[in-house]
């Protein structure tokens, strides 16, 4: 019997760079399910969220984990990034989950590169230097 797995991951990156390989990672491999995947900016790294539309094997989800494991960190949020991922699941608009609970999200949806890469460009050219965490 061929053990499924139907799972959602939540990892910590500690930065721009990282996070945009896990997108390349997911658009290299059609067979993962994604439902949706969400970027939240800290000031100290970025937090992802991937959630499966369906199961995947037992061996896809070690795989998937172990290429998670290399860049960063299993991550349990601090309850407002709790809310936040909940109020973005049950379909509330970005913009007003941010100002409700204060956290800065990148991107919610498809895993799209462009939009990191805009909210990377954008704070850069706000401050006037890249801080490590959106190298």
């Amino acid at each position: 019997m061929i053990q499924s797995i139907k799972m959602e991951y939540l990892y910590y990156l500690a930065n721009a760079s990282l996070t945009l390989r896990v997108v390349q990672f997911l658009h290299g491999r059609p067979r993962i399910p994604v439902s949706f995947f969400t970027v939240i900016h800290q000031i100290d790294g970025w937090v992802v969220r991937i959630k499966l539309k369906n199961h995947i094997s037992y061996q896809e989800d070690r795989d998937f984990r172990a290429f998670l494991n290399e860049l960063g960190i299993s991550y349990e949020p601090q309850m407002r990034v709790q809310m936040a991922f909940w109020s973005l699941e049950a379909g509330q608009c970005p913009v007003d989950v941010m100002r409700r609970y204060q956290v800065a999200i990148v991107s919610h949806g498809s895993p799209e590169k462009e939009e990191i890469e805009a909210f990377r460009q954008q704070f850069v050219r706000g401050l006037g230097y890249c801080p490590e965490t959106l190298a």
